[in-house]
């Protein structure tokens, strides 16, 4: 069997047999991504935990509609971004990108990208690399999103926390100044 042909057969396992797909709850953030050349479109969803870019994706699921290119990538992309890190995940859609940019230069690394390295031949296409890349670009804003969020949660967090610390500093300086001001009330019923 010639690699163009396994190649083929990948592509069309993961059209037919979707990872991942469908929408599911929780999710940290969701997007909706379209290629307006050819009318393909995502919603996806991301869930992570933690912060940064060792962040856990936890999952990633989808609906789609379009062709079998972009329908089977954002499937193969599933496999490779959940359960690793964010960073892990970027640094996969780095290597992804970077193969379906190189016009078909580059064949791209089978350790990083796993099925991903069945698109290498759809990058000399450039009316298909959007195609390709459409469930990534979808995961990288997603994710960022959802990053965002906890950031901005763990931020609010912080801000509560440091209210309520405040709020018990002025509890405890107002019992104090009360009982600062009882004392000598007590002193003077002594005296």
């Amino acid at each position: 069997m010639q690699m163009q042909q396994l190649y083929q057969e990948i592509i069309l396992d993961h059209h037919k047999h979707p990872h991942h797909a469908g929408l599911r709850d929780p999710f940290g953030a969701e997007v909706h991504h379209v290629n307006p050349t050819c009318g393909d479109e995502v919603t996806l969803r991301v869930r992570l935990e933690g912060d940064g870019r060792e962040a856990k994706v936890l999952d990633v699921s989808y609906d789609a509609l379009g062709c079998s290119i972009s329908q089977a990538s954002t499937s193969v992309m599933t496999d490779l971004v959940i359960d690793r890190t964010l960073g892990e995940a970027l640094d996969v859609l780095g290597e992804f990108t970077t193969m379906m940019t190189s016009r078909g230069t580059l064949e791209g690394d089978e350790d990083v990208i796993g099925d991903g390295i069945a698109f290498a031949g759809v990058s000399k296409y450039p009316a298909r690399v959007k195609c390709a890349l459409l469930g990534w670009m979808a995961f990288k804003d997603a994710a960022a999103q959802a990053a965002a969020d906890d950031t901005a949660a763990a931020q609010a967090a912080a801000d509560d926390t440091a209210a309520a610390q405040a709020a018990a500093d002025d509890t405890a300086a107002a019992q104090a100044a009360d009982q600062g001001a009882a004392v000598p009330a007590a002193v003077a019923e002594e005296s």
